[in-house]
């Protein structure tokens, strides 16, 4: 039997969107994102769409400097995901395995080639890549699997790497197990004579409704979690699901969760446990859409107990369903 302790390690590598670090890289990391037509086709074809990514780019970017600024001046997702990287290669490395992770942040730093530069000098063979996106959409994990294929077949890269991957993980149990808990310790937030009262409001990042339209499993695997959870969790509480994030003149798949929060205190709901329930890290979306803009509106509108749960970052059984999820690849992809 060969000694493993030779062998080469396996490369991890996390797909993740990206965020800018500090104010001053809001515009860049805009370009970028409206640069991809994998998210939005902007007019005239792809040759002018970097051209219109600049000028939206412009355009919002004194409204999100000031949103980043709210959060602390930066987004804090590259260093949470470094956590959530250093914790899954500690787990997989217990028992003399050997596996070192990476990251590929779609949008900023570091990008999929920086990623492959790094994966090339550890003298990486075998990669596994896993998305951080546990609801599969082509404007995500589909996004970062098209750039990694995209400088996989250039001449540097071409035959280095032998690369399989995980896409999705919707109704993982550890998985769903983790996110349970955190609704869990959310509701345990209220007294225990108030808690059936609370509603929770399952809030998932939306989509244009073109890409479920075109066969996006995106909703579909928003719901399975959903469903796993409330199997876990167990409780009476009335439960809604809302999409957020919505941006530009296409229509979105709803309802919005802002919608549904004024529908919420228009009828007479003064408890709310959001459950931002496709985000794994805290970022943007939770830190300033979910707290800060989504909770003043609940409270203008009569909310008084509105709070949401804690996103997953390194929480122990997130980190053993993504440990889990990549053994268990690796038994059916040797």
């Amino acid at each position: 039997m060969a000694d493993s302790s030779k062998q080469a390690p396996v490369g991890v590598l996390l797909f993740n969107l990206g965020g800018p670090d500090t104010t001053a890289d809001v515009e860049p990391f805009l370009v970028n994102l409206f640069s991809d037509r994998e998210i939005i086709e902007l007019p005239g074809g792809p040759w002018l769409q970097p051209l219109f990514a600049r000028l939206i780019a412009r355009k919002r970017g004194p409204e999100v400097r000031h949103n980043y600024s709210r959060i602390g001046g930066g987004s804090p997702q590259l260093r949470l995901t470094r956590a959530q990287a250093a914790a899954l290669e500690a787990r997989l490395n217990t028992n003399g395995a050997q596996y070192r992770t990476f990251i590929a942040m779609r949008y900023w730093k570091p990008p999929t080639e920086q990623a492959l530069e790094a994966m090339a000098a550890a003298g990486i063979s075998r990669v596994v890549t896993l998305t951080l996106y546990p609801h599969y959409s082509c404007a995500t994990t589909g996004s970062s699997e098209a750039a990694l294929t995209r400088s996989l077949d250039t001449p540097r890269w071409r035959g280095r790497f032998r690369v399989t991957g995980i896409p999705a993980y919707p109704d993982d149990p550890l998985y769903l197990d983790a996110l349970a808990d955190t609704v869990r310790r959310g509701l345990a937030t209220w007294p225990e004579a108030e808690r059936d009262r609370v509603v929770i409001l399952f809030s998932a990042h939306g989509l244009p409704e073109t890409f479920i339209a075109r066969g996006d499993p995106y909703v579909e695997h928003i719901e399975a979690t959903r469903r796993g959870i409330l199997a876990r969790v167990q409780v009476p509480n009335r439960q809604l699901l809302a999409f957020q994030s919505r941006t530009g003149p296409v229509k979105w798949i709803g309802p919005g969760t802002d919608d549904v929060l004024r529908q919420l205190a228009a009828e007479g709901a003064k408890d709310v446990l959001v459950v931002p329930v496709s985000f794994v890290t805290d970022h943007i979306e939770t830190l300033y859409e979910v707290d800060m803009l989504f909770g003043d509106q609940a409270r203008a509108a009569g909310i008084t107990n509105y709070r949401r749960t804690e996103a997953l970052n390194t929480h122990p059984l997130f980190i053993e369903a993504l440990a889990t999820l990549v053994t268990r690849h690796l038994e059916a992809h040797p």
